[in-house]
């Protein structure tokens, strides 16, 4: 890995730990980056989850206050992200990432729909009792919604925050920043036990990881800043705005 590589990649890592704090799907710009670098596309993705985790380290950190405050929703759904995260690691290993990237745009893009209309959806949960009764329920269809979204998270990862975000708006009605919290943190947890499979069993290039961490982990706490300015109508606009766009540049690299 040349200077210029090494630096190409510390910017692209640095956009998507901001990405990610912001809105998610920050891996769309550091997962091409590995690919453009030259590394094939399975070692690229391994690589993208070890090189991002500081990034949801560096957010966390960032939305601390926010984290702490929702400690009964934390330790109910740090379990099964751990769980949902190594399952998906190893789904990874043991089937080519082709098939995937085929359905990743209409994941990311029923995400999006998704937050378009969660109020109406939310109250609907609330009408039919699927969501939480009060501060500290946690109900068991947003146990099981995080349990297939860390499976999902660990195999890919791409617009993981934007559809988890979106279940939370659903099941979980909250403050937006407090959601974002509350993402960020099962991001931190999802790819951090993907990140331990990955190191043992994946193919992982420590030397960009390396690299990109450093730039993740910036990005991801100098990213906190820009969310919590953004406000609750504009993190939502902004969310679903990057959504769309990222699910049409990769349904146009999957049909190119």
């Amino acid at each position: 890995m040349d200077i210029l590589t090494g630096a190409a990649l510390f910017g692209a890592a640095f956009a998507a730990g901001a990405i990610n704090a912001v809105a998610g799907g920050g891996s769309l710009v550091s997962f091409p980056a590995l690919v453009a670098a030259g590394y094939p596309s399975k070692v690229a993705n391994v690589t993208n989850s070890v090189a991002l985790w500081p990034g949801y380290l560096g957010g966390t950190f960032g939305y601390r206050a926010e984290v702490v405050d929702q400690r009964t929703r934390v330790l109910a759904l740090t379990l099964p992200s751990i769980a949902g995260a190594v399952l998906g690691a190893i789904i990874l290993l043991k089937t080519p990432q082709s098939a995937f990237d085929l359905i990743v745009p209409f994941l990311i893009l029923f995400a999006c729909g998704l937050m378009a209309v969660q109020d109406r959806l939310s109250r609907f949960a609330a009408n039919h009792r699927l969501g939480a009764l009060h501060a500290d329920h946690v109900p068991f269809t947003l146990v099981a919604s995080v349990f297939l979204l860390s499976i999902y998270g660990s195999y890919f990862g791409a617009g993981l925050g934007i559809l988890t975000l979106a279940v939370l708006g659903i099941l979980l009605p909250d403050d937006i920043q407090r959601s974002n919290a509350l993402k960020g943190f099962l991001s931190l947890v999802i790819n951090g036990a993907g990140v331990l499979y990955f190191a043992v069993f994946g193919p992982v290039r420590w030397a960009p990881a390396a690299v990109m961490a450093v730039g993740a982990l910036a990005g991801g706490y100098l990213g906190v800043g820009l969310a919590r300015r953004l406000g609750k109508r504009w993190l939502r606009l902004a969310v679903i705005s990057y959504g769309v766009i990222v699910a049409l540049v990769l349904l146009w690299r999957v049909l190119a």
